[in-house]
């Protein structure tokens, strides 16, 4: 096992974990974080070569980069000891000998100047590199990473640690992904599109992955299904409203999201179909779940039915042009107001009786934040929630649930905290800014 640092974004520290975790289980790779600090962006991990360094690192969203550790300490003036005295560094350098290389620097919180830099690189003319110094596009980078911390009764920053070591995996997010994803570039979207990074991160952790079927049954304008896209993934959508899944124009739906980037291929169908009357069969070989239920904020949640079903009943004697009402091709299905805590125990459920063993369903939740309890996770059976990831705004957050398919000999409890809780009231709360009063 070899010794490797890895740079984080400082976007979202506690989903970072989660991203890295299921990475590596998705590509079966040992991976120890229970020492992540999230007040850092640096991490010291084991792994077995680059190979496995690589694949951690080449779709992360939430790292920048993957280093391999030659050296540590408070100054430069430690790293050289520890390279000297080490043979084992020496030789691992002394393999890249030949090839093109240059040095790069990362500061955290702080930085130096050019002509510094140039003197530090100066002190590592004892390495044994003979290859040509290239700029651009060299086969090598060897890194000085520091992180600072500011003294204001000094002004100036100081280095706390340093760390030098080879590059060997920049990460998506490094590579532009979220530029390429950003709504603002998108050809469309809507009220409720979700924004491009977490979308992203959520298919990370919902271990999307090529090939695989992914199933959104709230897709509106597709910012999970296009995300799943950009991992491999086959994409497969409903939404109870057809308007938002047409889109206004040729241009201006969710096909055009998937030709402007590149991904219609893998693009499988979207369905206007109401999720909890699904017409999906068990077996069609879903293997991942992303979504973002609606919360009834922006519009009342609705699904397809009465709110009186003794009326409906009479309504469907009516016949037009000798056929029934209900029947004809052009019949608008009724709508009638429907729960968060009934739609998210049916959405287990239909994950619990569709997913493989070992297939996730990751989706995000919302609660307020002077009455969230863990019992409020709802729970199934069949289903072991593996995270309970947190994004924190005001007065309300929203989390995003990841769960795993177990076998028959997990035994889980199925739950439902929200009914019992009584959650129900969330979109009222919302618009009275989760006051006390409105509870």
């Amino acid at each position: 096992m070899k010794d490797y640092l890895i740079y984080f974004a400082q976007a979202y520290p506690n989903f970072r974990r989660a991203e890295l975790e299921s990475l590596a289980d998705l590509y079966n790779i040992p991976l120890d974080l229970s020492h992540h600090d999230e007040a850092s962006p640096f991490i010291i991990v084991q792994l077995e070569n680059d190979h496995q360094a690589k694949q951690l690192l080449a779709r992360s969203i939430l790292s920048r980069g993957i280093y391999e550790l030659y050296g540590q300490g408070e100054s430069i003036d430690k790293i050289h000891e520890q390279i000297k005295a080490l043979n084992e560094k020496l030789d691992a350098i002394r393999h890249w000998n030949q090839a093109s290389f240059k040095f790069d620097f990362i500061g955290y919180m702080g930085g130096r100047s050019n002509t510094t830099k140039v003197d530090i690189i100066n002190l590592f003319r004892y390495l044994p590199l003979e290859g040509k110094i290239q700029m651009k596009n060299p086969d090598q980078v060897f890194t000085v990473l520091e992180e600072y911390v500011r003294e204001e009764e000094l002004k100036q920053t100081i280095p706390v640690t340093v760390w030098f070591g080879r590059q060997i995996q920049l990460s998506a997010r490094v590579n532009n992904i979220l530029d390429k994803y950003d709504l603002k570039q998108r050809k469309y979207i809507g009220t409720t599109s979700f924004e491009a990074e977490l979308s992203l991160v959520t298919c990370n952790i919902g271990q999307v992955a090529p090939g695989k079927l992914v199933y959104d049954p709230f897709a509106g304008t597709g910012s999970f299904l296009v995300a799943a896209a950009e991992f491999g993934g086959y994409p497969l959508g409903s939404d109870i409203d057809i308007r938002i899944l047409r889109g206004n124009g040729k241009d201006r739906d969710i096909r055009a999201n998937f030709n402007q980037y590149n991904t219609l291929s893998q693009f499988v169908d979207v369905l206007t179909m109401d999720f909890t009357h699904s017409a999906l069969r068990n077996d069609i070989g879903i293997q991942c779940i992303v979504c973002d239920p609606p919360y009834g904020v922006r519009e009342g949640l609705k699904v397809c039915g009465a709110k009186d079903p003794e009326r409906a009943a009479g309504r469907e004697k009516i016949v037009i042009d000798g056929e029934l009402a209900h029947l004809k091709r052009d019949f608008i299905q009724p709508k009638k107001p429907y729960d968060l805590a009934n739609l998210l125990a049916d959405l287990l459920e239909f994950s619990a009786n569709t997913l493989p063993i070992g297939g996730r369903l990751a989706f995000w939740m919302p609660t307020a934040n002077d009455d969230f309890e863990p019992h409020l996770v709802p729970q199934h059976q069949q289903l072991r929630l593996v995270y309970n990831l947190e994004q924190e705004f005001n007065k309300w957050s929203r989390r995003l649930l990841v769960y795993t398919k177990e076998d028959s000999e997990y035994e889980g409890v199925t739950s439902n905290g929200l009914k019992m809780h009584n959650i129900r009231n969330f979109r009222e709360r919302y618009f009275h800014s989760f006051s006390d009063d409105s509870r």
